[in-house]
């Protein structure tokens, strides 16, 4: 088992300001860049095939996979062998030019064109509509839930930022990266739902509930949480890494994404949540 030790921050060197200025800063660089991309290209990220379609083509050919995808001026999604046949594999574009593309394997001497056709999106125009209220209703209801569980204003708030935030940053830097939102992208960014507020809700859980001083709460809630998180970070970044050694593009994203996540959760959970609460605790309630 990973071991990492958690060493212990001095708050008090900080004022709520200070603390809560960088990841305040990242969220909104983190808007303007998914905003930006928004009014450039109509969506807030770059959809992959699952949401855009794309097109496809059966070849039978002697070549490797990898110099099938160089054989191609279009992006390849992916060349998968059929199964039972030898040698036959089916190659699937993002783009919906079917005509260049067929032209571009009859054109090859060492491919043989064995079919075509089009791709339909997983998400269609109306799935993805479904998909964003999903999301706001997801998120009401992690409000409620928390609002609940503290039955106060600022902690509540303050679980739903960091993972409003936590989702953000991740988004914004997709688009920056080159990674595309798919089915397995969105199962990442709705997992990072689940890791941020069990991250804040360890933390409030010990400030607001436990016994002991704030900073003390604080601290012993960082070495469970800040311990979780980094075991996480360290098996999907072997994840990623061992996933783009093998050429699994899909599992490449999905860890890279977590990995980005995961770091931004341990910044909005110990510096945004932390202010957030020591506001609360000392000064919130006391005006």
């Amino acid at each position: 088992m990973v071991a990492f030790e958690v060493p212990e921050v001095d708050y008090t060197q900080y004022s709520n300001r200070q603390l809560v200025a960088i990841p305040l800063v990242v969220l909104a660089l983190a808007l303007a860049v998914i905003a930006g991309w928004w009014v450039l290209t109509g969506a807030p990220a770059a959809m992959g095939i699952d949401f855009t379609g794309g097109s496809e083509i059966t070849i039978q050919t002697s070549l490797s996979q990898a110099e099938i995808r160089a054989s191609f001026d279009e992006p390849v999604v992916s060349v998968q062998g059929v199964a039972g046949e030898n040698e036959q594999y089916i190659v699937t574009f993002e783009s919906s030019e079917m005509g260049a593309i067929r032209q571009t394997a009859i054109n090859n001497e060492q491919m043989e064109l064995r079919g075509s056709g089009s791709v339909s999106p997983v998400f269609g125009g109306q799935n993805q509509q479904m998909a964003v209220i999903g999301m706001v209703i997801a998120f009401v209801g992690m409000s409620l839930l928390a609002f609940a569980f503290f039955r106060t204003f600022v902690p509540s708030i303050a679980i739903v930022l960091s993972a409003f935030s936590d989702i953000m940053i991740p988004v914004a830097l997709m688009n920056l990266l080159g990674i595309k939102l798919s089915l397995g992208t969105v199962a990442a960014l709705l997992m990072l739902i689940g890791y941020s507020v069990d991250s804040d809700i360890l933390l409030n859980n010990h400030v607001l509930r436990r016994s002991g001083g704030f900073y003390e709460s604080t601290y012993r809630a960082m070495r469970t949480g800040v311990t979780m998180t980094l075991t996480s970070i360290a098996a999907m970044a072997v994840m990623a890494v061992a996933a783009t050694l093998f050429g699994i593009e899909l599992m490449a994203s999905i860890g890279l994404v977590l990995v980005i996540g995961l770091s931004a959760d341990l910044m909005n959970t110990y510096m945004l949540n932390v202010t957030l609460l020591r506001w609360y605790k000392y000064e919130g309630i006391n005006r």
